[in-house]
């Protein structure tokens, strides 16, 4: 009996498979699927696993070829602040006046930057390639300072703004009010970036080490100021709280710092009279 119904069972099986439909051991088949191509996979899975490579290669490429050095610039640690200037106005030289007087390695720096033919070894030697491209991040930076003040780099800042990318003021009657980057001089290697408060009108220091290291003339005297007139709906009103120093409950008298102001004074000349006598 056991025997029987195992030999209908293959008949009914074999009946399916000259159907058309899916035979006992055959993989359902989707719609548009080469056969053929289902038989080699079958045969040689080595040869779909070559397929699948060769196309995870090709993507590869494609990101590394859609990459640019101004997105990996700006996507460094510590490179929070920058936005990406447009290639368009970096190729104009127009905005490049006078920078290739400030920049060494002027030419080779510009080629990076744009992903030009990057120099060979013939042309410069190790130490020098490593100045250049220090270089390219210097002329990057001084772009960076014109770029800002532009209509489109403006607008650029505004999204990073938004998003509180340069972070939040740290002092308590701010309550978080959200900052853009400022430097203390337009002059390259002066001081570093520091971080403008719109409400509390003050400057304070990125949180950050790798921040904390950046040229402030790559963003200069003038944008954060120039931000707000251009969008003057964003810039908040002046703190009206400010922080009341006390003693047990009671506010400090002010004639006591005005006191020992004179009383240093004071005693800052009897010195002087002293030495002189």
């Amino acid at each position: 009996h056991v025997l029987h119904v195992l030999d209908v069972f293959m008949e009914r099986a074999r009946g399916r498979g000259t159907g058309g439909e899916v035979a006992v051991g055959e993989r359902p088949r989707r719609a548009g699927e080469d056969v053929a191509g289902v038989q080699a996979s079958v045969e040689d899975p080595s040869a779909a696993l070559d397929a699948s490579d060769v196309t995870e290669s090709e993507e590869e490429e494609d990101d590394d070829e859609d990459g640019s050095w101004i997105r990996w610039f700006c996507s460094i640690q510590g490179h929070e602040f920058f936005c990406e200037v447009d290639e368009d106005f970096i190729q104009d030289n127009f905005n490049l006046s006078g920078l290739s007087s400030q920049v060494p390695y002027y030419e080779y720096a510009l080629d990076m930057i744009l992903d030009a033919d990057a120099p060979s070894d013939d042309m410069l030697t190790d130490g020098d390639l490593e100045y250049a491209e220090s270089a390219a991040e210097m002329l990057y930076g001084l772009i960076h300072a014109r770029y800002i003040l532009t209509a489109r780099g403006l607008q650029a800042m505004l999204e990073k703004y938004k998003n509180v990318d340069m972070g939040r003021c740290p002092r308590v009657f701010c309550s978080g009010q959200p900052l853009l980057p400022v430097g203390q001089s337009d002059i390259p290697r002066v001081s570093t970036v520091k971080l403008f408060c719109p409400k509390c009108q003050d400057i304070y220091y990125p949180r950050s080490k790798y921040q904390g290291n950046i040229d402030g003339a790559y963003f200069g005297t003038t944008f954060p100021h120039l931000f707000f007139m251009t969008y003057s709906y964003l810039k908040p009103p002046r703190p009206e709280n400010a922080y009341v120093p006390r003693i047990f409950g009671f506010r400090i008298h002010p004639e006591e710092n005005t006191n020992k102001k004179e009383d240093s004074a004071q005693n800052s000349k009897g010195k002087a009279s002293l030495t002189l006598q």
